[in-house]
């Protein structure tokens, strides 16, 4: 029996970690620019963009591994 894979494709996946390397550039660009907020709202809204675009990254790098190795 076969294992099936749902998830996205290789090329998918690539997609999703340049746009997740994308969102953390801009947020680093954008806190270089700018500077550091000065109230909870900035605070929470860089906090967001960088959890959300490596927490991205992480997901396609392991993805992206995993197909290597079953030959997806």
């Amino acid at each position: 029996m076969t294992k099936r894979d749902y998830g996205p494709d290789r090329r998918e996946t690539r997609i999703y970690l340049c746009i997740g390397v994308a969102v953390l550039a801009l947020t680093v660009v954008a806190v270089v620019a700018r500077g550091l907020p000065t109230g909870a709202a900035g605070y929470e809204t860089i906090g967001l963009a960088a959890v959300f675009s490596v927490g991205t990254i992480i997901w396609c790098l392991r993805r992206l591994r995993r197909l290597d190795r079953d030959g997806g």
